[in-house]
C-alpha cells in the first residue's frame, strides 16, 4: 500500500513539472516562408489578365515586406510596379476552390460563387530586388520574423454576443485569414474549446480585462494580443451618448436643422423603419496587450468586414513600428556567443546570423576556446536586431548581474549571447 502511495504521488509530481513546464514555454515567432510570393485570382491566362494579377501580386509583396499600405505611394514603388517583370523569378497557375471574399490592395471584395472553382496566378519575387527598391525609398522593411498575434475577436449583434473563432458560421474568420496572408502578421484566433471556456468568460474579453485574458491566451504562447469588438449596439449607444453630449455645443441653427430632419423622420412612418432596416450600423474598437494595453478609437460603419480589415491594418502597423528594420542606416555591432564547442555548431551560428534580415555582412574577430566574437554590420538599429533575436529564441543573451559592478572602466561590454540549436 505505501509503495502505490508513493508512486502514485510521483506520477502526480511527474504530471505536474510537464504541465508547469508547458505553461513557462516562451512565446515563439513565425518565420514566413512565403513572404515575396502572393496568390492572387484572375479571369484567364491572357496576356492583359496576367500582367494585371502580376501587378497586383507585387503590390502584396511590397505591402507584406514594408508593413504598411502607405509605401506604394512612394515614387520608387510605382516605378517599379510598371516594370513589375524586372522583379519576378517566377509564376504559375493554380484552380482551387475560391471562397466568398478576396482582400487585394487593402479593400474587401464580396464574391457571389461560394464554393465554386477559381484561377490563381502564384507569383514569386526576387528577395535581394525587392529589398533594393526598400533602399532607394529609404524606407524601413519588415523582417521575415514576425511576431504571432492571437485575436480575441467578439461580434455583438444586438442582445447576442459570440467570441469568434476559426469554426464560427460568419465571414469574419475568412476576412482575418484573408488578411494574415496578404499583410504577413500571423494572426490566430482561440479554439473556444472547454478549455477557453472555462478560463475566460465573454464577458472579460468584452471588458478587456487584462488579467483573465493573459492567463487564457498563454496557451497559444502569442507574443501579442489584440482583443476587438465589433457592435451593432451598445457599443453604438455608447457613441451616440457621447455624440449628443456633444452636440449640446453646437449653434441653435444646427439644432434647428437637425429638430426638423428628427420631426420629417417622424412622420415617414414604416418607410422610415425599412429604411433603417437597409442599413445596419456598427462600431469596432480594439485594444492590444504587448507590455501594456493600448486602446483604440472607434470606427463605424455599414459593413462589418471592412471596420474588421481597418482595424486590422492599423493593428498591423503599431506591430511593425517595433520590428521595423531602417536600410538608411549601417550600424555596427559586436557580439560573443560563448558556447560554440564544434565547427559544426560555428557553422549553424554563422549562417543564423547571416540570414537575419537585420544584419547586412557577418565577420568573425576571434576565437578563444569555446567563445566565437563576430561583428554584424547591420540594416538599422541595434534594438531591431535585439527584438528580433528575442522572437528567435535560438541565441539568448546572457547578462551577468556583477558585471557592471566588476568593469571600473567607461568602456562598454561586449554583450555575451547562448546558442540553442532547434
Amino acid at each position: 500500500m505505501p509503495v502505490c502511495f508513493y508512486m502514485l504521488k510521483s506520477f502526480i509530481l511527474y504530471l505536474f513539472f510537464i504541465v508547469v513546464s508547458i505553461f513557462l514555454m516562451p512565446a515563439k515567432a513565425v518565420e514566413l516562408k512565403d513572404l515575396y510570393q502572393a496568390s492572387i485570382a484572375t479571369d484567364s491566362q491572357n496576356s492583359r489578365d496576367r500582367t494585371v494579377a502580376l501587378k497586383k501580386a507585387l503590390t502584396v509583396v511590397m505591402v507584406k515586406v514594408g508593413g504598411k499600405k502607405s509605401i506604394l505611394e512612394n515614387d520608387v514603388f510605382k516605378k517599379a510596379l510598371k516594370n513589375h517583370q524586372q522583379y519576378l523569378t517566377q509564376y504559375r497557375y493554380q484552380y482551387r476552390v475560391q471562397d466568398n471574399i478576396e482582400l487585394v490592395d487593402s479593400t474587401v471584395e464580396a464574391k457571389n460563387h461560394l464554393n465554386e472553382k477559381q484561377l490563381f496566378l502564384l507569383a514569386s519575387f526576387n528577395k535581394e530586388k525587392i529589398n533594393h527598391l526598400f533602399q532607394q525609398a529609404n524606407l524601413s522593411l519588415w523582417g521575415s520574423l514576425r511576431p504571432q498575434v492571437l485575436l480575441w475577436l467578439i461580434d455583438e449583434q444586438g442582445f447576442s454576443r459570440t467570441i469568434v473563432s476559426n469554426s464560427t458560421g460568419s465571414i469574419l474568420p475568412t476576412v482575418v485569414n484573408k488578411f494574415s496572408a496578404h499583410r504577413g502578421l500571423p494572426i490566430i484566433m482561440p479554439l473556444m474549446d472547454l478549455t477557453d471556456a472555462s478560463q475566460v468568460s465573454i464577458s472579460d474579453i468584452w471588458g478587456r480585462f487584462e488579467q483573465p485574458i493573459r492567463a487564457a491566451s498563454s496557451r497559444y504562447f502569442a507574443e501579442a494580443i489584440v482583443v476587438m469588438r465589433i457592435s451593432n449596439s451598445s457599443l453604438h449607444i455608447a457613441k451616440n451618448t457621447t455624440d449628443k453630449n456633444n452636440a449640446s455645443d453646437r449653434n441653435i441653427s444646427e439644432r434647428s436643422i437637425t429638430e426638423s430632419e428628427n420631426t420629417e423622420s417622424e412622420n415617414c412612418g414604416l418607410l422610415c423603419i425599412k429604411q433603417k432596416e437597409k442599413k445596419q450600423n456598427y462600431v469596432l474598437d480594439w485594444s492590444l496587450i504587448t507590455t501594456k494595453q493600448i486602446f483604440s478609437q472607434q470606427y463605424e460603419g455599414s459593413e462589418r468586414q471592412i471596420l474588421l480589415q481597418q482595424g486590422l491594418e492599423d493593428i498591423t502597423e503599431v506591430i511593425y513600428q517595433s520590428y521595423a528594420l531602417s536600410t538608411t542606416s549601417n550600424n555596427d555591432f559586436t557580439m560573443e556567443v560563448a558556447n560554440i564547442d564544434s565547427l559544426s555548431t560555428y557553422m549553424q551560428v554563422f549562417n543564423f546570423l547571416d540570414n537575419l534580415s537585420a544584419v547586412k555582412t557577418v565577420t568573425l574577430l576571434a576565437a578563444k576556446g569555446e567563445s566565437r566574437r563576430f561583428q554584424l554590420q547591420l540594416l538599422g538599429s541595434v534594438d531591431a536586431l535585439l527584438a528580433s533575436l528575442k522572437l528567435n529564441k535560438q541565441l539568448q543573451q546572457y547578462v551577468d548581474p556583477l558585471a557592471k559592478m566588476n568593469n571600473n572602466t567607461d568602456v562598454e561590454l561586449t554583450p555575451v549571447f547562448y546558442w540553442s540549436a532547434k
